[in-house]
């Protein structure tokens, strides 16, 4: 499953990128939890939950439906 998600997860960098940000997989567990990173300046950007729940959440659940929730470390 993990590959899936860093596969996923390559076409969301783009995105990010534009706005100066990046995200690193930490972890995926057994449960379908998706441990990220957000680095750069979506590290500290106010809205850097909206991207993760509305946005990077939604593209890696429908390429990994296994994927019970993504959370930010």
């Amino acid at each position: 499953m993990r590959e899936r998600v860093e596969k996923a997860l390559e076409q969301v960098r783009p995105m990010l990128a534009a706005d100066g940000g990046n995200v690193e997989l930490v972890d995926v567990t057994d449960d379908g939890i998706v441990k990220l990173k957000l680095t750069g300046s979506c590290g500290c950007c106010p809205m850097s939950q909206m991207t993760l729940k509305m946005g990077i959440e939604k593209i890696l659940k429908q390429a990994v439906p296994e994927i019970k929730e993504v959370v930010a470390i």
